[in-house]
């Protein structure tokens, strides 16, 4: 009795610590381990001094530091390593706190100024974004805005993470983005203290890192043709289109963004993915596939090449790497090679999912390594492969990881496995004694449609925000020292452009960094929320675009008694009032209020609907064709 006691007095004082951002307007994302506001605020001087460690490692948090507040307050920041008097002091325990760790943070403000001090730079970088959180909006404006007061609130802070591995995977193959547009990508994310990217460098539609053993790699195998609309279903490209569409990264590209990510204490965990999704290198080096024809194969544009209807998604066209081939490991030792030289993260990520074996089934190279080898599934065909490429990853001093279906046919022996098809892979490798990060699709998978389909650019599953909210990295049953935490992942197929991955992740990033670095025992949806409105605030001010589909109800068709059509309209948030049209007219706060289900006129086409929060329209008008909501009643039939 006594130790439940203590447990729910601890979710107690939590909740109440939490309680505590939504009262006094601070709305710090991801919620601390322990806020205490004060009464008071410190207000910025007009010249801005700040006391800090002047150390090597220091310099580029300083740089932040420096930019971030002369570009939007225009005050001069100057930096001494002793300035008793200093607005804002930066402090190195000279021993280490066990409290915190390597990156966490103490963070004071009262009247007198803001002191944030921790054991290592990366916890005072972390400090310095809790402490951009605490300021006006304003903050995040690129130009200097006049007429703000800029205050800090007082309070106290302890933090700290739960999980050291905080990541965010960004597919870059399937549309390539700059190394401009990677920058901002990762800018984001270390605001809110994610710092693991996972960069998605190959797949069927393009490669993007220079190889310079295999130069065609990249002069074939990073472009194609381009096409717009519904990825997947596009036409065959014809022989004569150009195969300008693309672009891939050079060595110093990489090395440049390697160095922007450190600086903002992000790791890169690189993923060249084989031995399926591998048709822009087969179609560089034909020599690496088992089948006969592969010469004529050219990098995927968006068109259908595997069949998704029948089991083991056969291919199409051959798009793996062959196992019994001796090059494909020739190929691969050289390839890592390069990668592990680039990359000082000790992790390489080997994809090893959805490999289609119909090809492989028709090889008599691949019969004759099973005979070899005494393999008697494609699976151990497949683990074969792994095992062997395993190895090459070790010999360059990395360690090998790959997605849950490296567990088929029998896992390596020290591989770690990112568990993608649920949480069960995880579990099961977990259970083997390997290391596991989470990024199940049930959660994390962020290229899902976060809204209605008739809002959202059509992919075959939906995520929620409250939904990816829900995620917790360690299932029951698990030993949690296996567990290194967990991310989200941003596939592009359906993703053209930055500001279309900046809307597909924000605001579930909000939701995933408060996953993996708060307490399990703070979160809570309706104040998570609460902050998440203000962080919208903060985008605008940023230029940066996100998805309001959490203020957009989802529709449930029904059918009354008499035959007729019925709708009910259901809301993500509290707080909402919907007001909806059947006259093809749009909606405002002056049309009818949802208050419960709803009959749908005989002779109506569509039914628009749209979110009020008070007199403010927060949500999109969403046009729900009359038609589809038949068809939802005949699926579910």
């Amino acid at each position: 009795m006594n130790k439940v006691l203590s447990i729910l007095t601890v979710c107690c004082l939590l909740q109440t610590a939490t309680m505590a951002q939504t009262k006094t307007g601070i709305a710090i994302i991801p919620e601390p381990v322990k806020l205490t506001p004060h009464t008071g605020q410190f207000i910025l001087p007009k010249e801005l001094t700040v006391q800090a460690p002047t150390s090597e490692k220091m310099a580029p948090v300083l740089d932040l530091l420096k930019k971030k507040f002369s570009a939007a307050t225009g005050k001069m920041v100057r930096v001494k390593a002793v300035a008793p008097a200093a607005a804002i002091k930066l402090s190195l325990n000279k021993t280490a706190d066990t409290v915190i760790g390597n990156e966490g943070y103490y963070l004071s403000s009262t009247a007198k100024g803001v002191n944030i001090r921790a054991n290592t730079e990366a916890g005072l970088f972390y400090g310095l974004q809790t402490l951009f959180q605490l300021l006006p909006k304003e903050i995040e404006s690129k130009d200097v805005v006049t007429g703000v007061k800029w205050t800090v609130p007082a309070v106290e802070i302890t933090d700290y993470p739960r999980f050291g591995w905080r990541g965010l995977m960004f597919d870059v193959s399937r549309h390539f983005f700059t190394k401009k547009e990677v920058m901002s990508y990762i800018d984001n994310m270390a605001k809110y203290k994610l710092n693991l990217f996972h960069w998605h460098l190959t797949d069927d539609e393009g490669w993007r890192i220079e190889i310079k053993s295999f130069p065609k790699l990249t002069t074939v195998g990073a472009y194609n043709v381009k096409r717009e609309g519904t990825f997947g279903d596009f036409i065959p490209p014809k022989p004569e289109e150009p195969r300008n569409y693309g672009g891939y990264y050079t060595q110093d590209d990489i090395r440049e963004v390697i160095k922007y990510a450190q600086d903002r204490f992000v790791n890169i965990l690189p993923e060249v993915d084989v031995p399926g999704h591998s048709l822009a290198a087969v179609a560089s080096y034909p020599e690496l596939s088992a089948t006969a024809g592969a010469d004529k194969y050219t990098v995927r544009s968006g068109e259908k090449i595997m069949d998704w209807s029948k089991p083991g998604h056969p291919a199409l066209v051959d798009n793996t790497l062959n196992p019994a081939g001796e090059f494909t490991y020739q190929f691969l030792d050289k390839v890592v090679g390069e990668i592990a030289d680039l990359f000082p993260f000790g992790y390489m990520h080997l994809g090893g999912d959805e490999c289609a074996k119909n090809f492989w089934e028709q090889s008599d190279a691949v019969k004759d390594l099973m005979k070899r080898e005494n393999l008697k599934t494609q699976e151990e065909v497949q683990s074969y492969f792994e095992k062997r490429l395993e190895k090459i990853v070790e010999s360059k001093g990395k360690k090998f990881m790959g997605w849950d279906e490296i567990l088929e046919g029998g896992i390596g022996p020290n591989a770690a496995v990112m568990s993608w098809r649920g949480v069960d892979g995880g579990i099961q490798a977990a259970k083997l004694g390997h290391e596991v990060v989470m990024s199940p699709t049930t959660y994390v998978y962020i290229d899902y449609m976060q809204g209605d389909k008739v809002m959202e650019p059509h992919v075959y599953a939906s995520l929620r925000l409250s939904k990816t909210y829900e995620f917790d990295p360690v299932p029951e049953g698990v030993d949690a020292k296996l567990i290194k935490g967990g991310q989200a992942n941003l596939w592009t197929e359906q993703v053209y452009n930055i500001r279309q991955a900046e809307y597909m992740t924000w605001p579930r990033g909000f939701a995933l960094a408060e996953s993996v670095w708060s307490p399990a025992a703070k979160k809570n949806f309706t104040t998570f929320f609460s902050k998440v409105e203000q962080h919208f605030a903060r985008f605008d001010e940023a230029e940066i675009k996100y998805a309001p589909s959490v203020y957009e109800p989802d529709f449930k068709a029904g059918m009354n008694t008499d035959g007729s059509l019925n709708v009910a309209l259901t809301s993500e948030v509290t707080g909402l009032d919907l007001y909806y049209s059947f006259d093809n007219s749009y909606p405002d706060n002056f049309y009818p209020k949802y208050t419960g289900v709803l009959t749908v006129p005989i002779d109506a086409t569509q039914l628009k609907v749209v979110a009020y929060k008070g007199k403010k329209q927060v949500g999109r008008v969403v046009t729900m064709p009359i038609a589809e909501l038949k068809s939802r009643i005949v699926k579910a039939k």
